[in-house]
């Protein structure tokens, strides 16, 4: 059939997060962001940002557990059926891959070595640039 993709699903592109990130851009704390949008897998990755700059490694895990969760019911309502691209350079999915990140990263710090490897297929099978990207290599 022509214009099928042979390849697998097409990319997944999540819808903006519009009130978000004009909370973010008026400088509210992440914690009244979460409280009003508790849905956003943006807001959730950004709080364990924070916790894990302070070092606070556990409660970073469950901020980004939490932003994880809400990234897979954003890519489920979005199509996503358990693979396929979610790519980086659509500027709305950054917040799933955020989260996905920091709980990669979380799941380091206190040891727990299977998820990070799962987490590392998950965001390689998404985009394999996004870690780069994340990390400011991109």
């Amino acid at each position: 059939m022509i214009g099928e993709n042979l390849l697998g699903p097409e990319p997944t592109r999540l819808p903006a997060e519009v009130d978000v990130v004009r909370a973010l851009e008026n400088e509210e704390t992440l914690e009244s962001v979460v409280r009003a949008h508790p849905e956003s897998p943006l807001a959730w990755a950004l709080l364990a940002d924070q916790a894990d700059a302070e070092g606070r490694e556990v409660e970073s895990y469950a901020f980004a557990r939490v932003g994880y969760h809400r990234g897979l019911d954003a890519l489920r309502r979005a199509g996503w059926k358990g693979h396929g691209s979610v790519p980086w350079s659509h500027e709305p999915n950054r917040g799933v891959l955020r989260a996905l990140y920091a709980l990669r990263r979380s799941a380091a710090h206190i040891g727990e070595t299977t998820e990070v490897e799962r987490l590392t297929e998950f965001l390689t099978g998404a985009d394999p640039e996004a870690v780069a990207h994340i990390e400011g290599r991109g």
